[in-house]
C-alpha cells in the first residue's frame, strides 16, 4: 500500500517508520525544509527508543521517503494520514485546528483515484466532517472517504506500542474505507482488539482516554499528600488498590503532576468542549486546575528546603516530561524550573536526552551538567523530576560527597528513602 503523512513530529514519524517495516511504501511530508533536509541525509530528528534503527533500515530498503511536497506525497496514495499538530489555542484553549484545515485543503488538490484520508492527530469531535467538507469544496470530482484513526502510542516507547497495540480504533461511516484499514492493519489481525466505530464516537475515545487518564495521576496525588499528613505510605496504598482488577495498577505512581503533548492539551480541549456542548464536566475541571497547583507545590518543596540557605544551589535530575524521551512540551519539571527561577533560583541540570529541546525553551536560564555526578557538585539540594531509570541508580555516597548540603526532594520515588537517610541525607519523597 503506498501512504503518505503529513507530519512528522512525535506521532508522524513512529507510524510511517512503523507502517514502512510491515511493508508498505511511505512518504513523509513536511513543510520544513530543514527537518526533510536532515531526515533525507539520514539524521533523526526526535529520540524515540528503538526508532532510529527501524528507521536506517526502511530508508536503506526503500520503503521511506521524505519530502517537502504535497503533490509527491499524496498522487497515487492508496491512504493519506494527517499527524500534524493541534496545539491548545492560547485564549481559548481549545485545540487549533489551522494545521488540520491547512493539510486538508492542500491535500485535497492532488487526489486522483479513490484515496481514504485518516486524521492521526488528535482532533475535535466533528473533525471528520469539517475536513471532508474542506476536501470536497476543494475537489468536488475526488472519490474519497475521511476516517478517525487516532493514535495511542506513548511517548518513549511508541515504537514498542505501534508494533504491540492494546487496540485499534477505526472511526470509518463507509465499508470501503473500512477495508482499506482493515488491510493495513492487516499483520495484527488476530493479534489484537481492532474496533470499527462511528467517526465522532472514535475521535471521542482519544479524548476520554487521555481525561481519564489525567484524572487517575490527580487522584493519586492528592492521596499522596493524604498519606503525608496520616502517616501512611501511597506506594503501599496505590499497590493495594492495583490489585483490584476495576482500577488497575498503572498511572498509580504519584508525583510532580502530568504533562507532554497529550493530557495537558487534550484535558483543556475536552474542557473547552463540553462548555460549548454545554456539559459540566466536573471532574476534568479539577484535574485541570489540581495538576496546575502540583508544579507549584514541588517548587515550593524544593526552596522549604533550603530555606535556611543563602543563595543556594538546586541541582535537577530530568528535564523531559517523562523517561523515554526528549520531548518537554508541558513538562511537569519544567513548569517546576519556571517557577524557581521566579525567584532567581541558581539551578544546574542534568537529563540523559533532553537537553538540547531544553535549551530551546528556556536557553540560557540555567546551567547544563554533562552527566547527574557533575550537577551535584556544591549543591543545596537535589530535586528529581524525571523518572529516568539512569537516577535508580544514583552513588549516593558519592552523592553525598559531592554536594554542599545534603537534602533531597524526590519527585519520582525513585530513589531508596533508607539508603539515602543513612548517608545522611534529609530526604523527602511523595506521599510517604
Amino acid at each position: 500500500m503506498k501512504v503518505g503523512i503529513i507530519g512528522t513530529g512525535y506521532v508522524g514519524l513512529p507510524t510511517g517508520v512503523g507502517l514502512a517495516e510491515l511493508g508498505n511504501q511511505v512518504i513523509c511530508i513536511d513543510r520544513e525544509p530543514r527537518k526533510i533536509e536532515a531526515l533525507q541525509a539520514g539524521k533523526i530528528t526526535l529520540y524515540e527508543d528503538g526508532l532510529e534503527e527501524l528507521f536506517h533500515k526502511n530508508v536503506k530498503e526503500g520503503r521511506l521517503h521524505f519530502t517537502t511536497s504535497m503533490k509527491e506525497g499524496i498522487s497515487d496514495a492508496d491512504l493519506v494520514i494527517i499527524a500534524v499538530g493541534t496545539p491548545p489555542h492560547p485564549v481559548t484553549k481549545e485545540a487549533d485546528m489551522k494545521y488540520i484545515h491547512a493539510a486538508a485543503t492542500e491535500l485535497a488538490e492532488y487526489l486522483t483515484d479513490y484515496t481514504v484520508v485518516a486524521t492521526k492527530s488528535t482532533v475535535p469531535v466533528g473533525t471528520g466532517d469539517v475536513v471532508e467538507g474542506l476536501i470536497a469544496k476543494k475537489n468536488p470530482n475526488a472519490d474519497f472517504d475521511v476516517v478517525s484513526l487516532p493514535e495511542f502510542l506513548r511517548e518513549g516507547f511508541a515504537v514498542y506500542d505501534f508494533f504491540h497495540p492494546d487496540r485499534i480504533v477505526v472511526g470509518a461511516n463507509t465499508e470501503k474505507a473500512r477495508n482499506v484499514i482493515k488491510e493495513l492493519y492487516k499483520p495484527f489481525e488476530g493479534k489484537t482488539n481492532m474496533l470499527f466505530v462511528k467517526r465522532r464516537s472514535s475521535e471521542t475515545i482519544k479524548y476520554a482516554s487521555n481525561a481519564f487518564l489525567a484524572i487517575k495521576i490527580h487522584y493519586i496525588n492528592e492521596m499522596a499528600n493524604f498519606c503525608e499528613k496520616t502517616g501512611a505510605d501511597i506506594t503501599e496504598v496505590a499497590k493495594g488498590m492495583g490489585l483490584d482488577t476495576r482500577i488497575g495498577n498503572r498511572f498509580l505512581n504519584p508525583g510532580p503532576g502530568y504533562g507532554g503533548s497529550c493530557f495537558p492539551k487534550d484535558t483543556m480541549a475536552m474542557a473547552y468542549m463540553a462548555r460549548q456542548n454545554d456539559v459540566d464536566m466536573t471532574l476534568i475541571k479539577a484535574a485541570i486546575d489540581g495538576n496546575a497547583k502540583r508544579k507549584q507545590q514541588m517548587a515550593e518543596r524544593i526552596l522549604e528546603s533550603v530555606k535556611s540557605i543563602e543563595n543556594p544551589k538546586i541541582a535537577v535530575l530530568g528535564l523531559a516530561f517523562k523517561d523515554g524521551t526528549d520531548d518537554c512540551r508541558e513538562s511537569p519539571a519544567m513548569e517546576i524550573i519556571g517557577n524557581l527561577l521566579e525567584v532567581n533560583a541558581n539551578i544546574t541540570a542534568y537529563d540523559p536526552k533532553a537537553m538540547v529541546t531544553s535549551k530551546l525553551l528556556i536557553g540560557d536560564k540555567i546551567k547544563y551538567a554533562e552527566n547527574m555526578y557533575d550537577a551535584l557538585k556544591d549543591a543545596d539540594v537535589l530535586a528529581i523530576l524525571t523518572e529516568w531509570q539512569e537516577f535508580k541508580t544514583l552513588n549516593l555516597q558519592k552523592a553525598a560527597s559531592l554536594m554542599r548540603h545534603k537534602n533531597i526532594v524526590d519527585c519520582r520515588n525513585l530513589l531508596n528513602a533508607d539508603t539515602a537517610k543513612n548517608n545522611g541525607f534529609k530526604y523527602q519523597g511523595i506521599g510517604r
